[in-house]
């Protein structure tokens, strides 16, 4: 099947570069059903890629000619997940710019790489190794469950009910007066996800989903 035949079914994505974090993005992609065109230089990560995803191809994404063989400017959005490699990573965002396409994602190893990629024409950059990191210190050091941060320093994270509001509705426990955070929802054992209203009653052993400035979070997670 042609490349043109993957991009005609809808929302797709060519991803360049396929080692850890390339081929995670490129399975997870799949899985959640997109059209995915998957391509590095090295032949033997395609062949061993091969069973995994449906379209994954040999081929050098400095050389804007071979981006156009594959018809790259079908695809919807583009990931540049060449890490190792700064010159192939910075041209081959060059290439997907100049062939226009409208949302390209690269992966810097650091801020100076990130800042060329940008420059280049990237319109979004992902520093992974740097924002795990981050991610692991907050949940390892505080009471978090899990944790998300956006650039602007809000935050949203999954946290145990502290004591304080337990047995109570999120009306009378008023977090959000109190604490500075709201609670968006709340996870009970054997239950699915319950949005969070004023008359939530929140209960020892639930895990609230909360939304607010990182500082305020920890602080609220620290209750526990």
């Amino acid at each position: 099947m042609s490349a043109n035949n993957i991009a005609s079914r809808g929302d797709s994505v060519v991803v360049i570069g396929l080692g850890r974090f390339g081929s995670s993005v490129a399975r997870s992609l799949v899985s959640m059903g997109h059209d995915v065109l998957a391509m590095d230089t090295d032949e033997d990560i395609v062949q061993s890629l091969s069973a995994e995803l449906p379209h994954v191809v040999q081929a050098d994404s400095t050389e804007l000619a071979a981006l156009r063989q594959l018809s790259v400017t079908d695809f919807s959005h583009a990931v540049v997940s060449i890490g190792a490699n700064l010159e192939a990573s910075v041209l081959t965002v060059l290439n997907l710019a100049q062939m226009g396409l409208k949302d390209i994602w690269a992966k810097a190893n650091s801020p100076q790489h990130g800042r060329i990629a940008e420059r280049v024409g990237a319109h979004h950059v992902i520093y992974p190794e740097a924002d795990m990191g981050e991610r692991v210190a907050h949940l390892v050091t505080g009471k978090m469950m899990d944790f998300i941060e956006f650039d602007d320093g809000f935050a949203i994270a999954k946290t145990r009910a502290p004591m304080e509001t337990h047995n109570k509705p999120l009306s009378v426990s008023n977090v959000r007066s109190k604490h500075g955070v709201t609670v968006v929802g709340i996870k009970r054992r054997h239950l699915d996800f319950i949005h969070a209203k004023p008359e939530t009653e929140v209960k020892p052993g639930d895990h609230l989903i909360v939304a607010g400035q990182t500082t305020l979070i920890e602080k609220f997670a620290s209750l526990y």
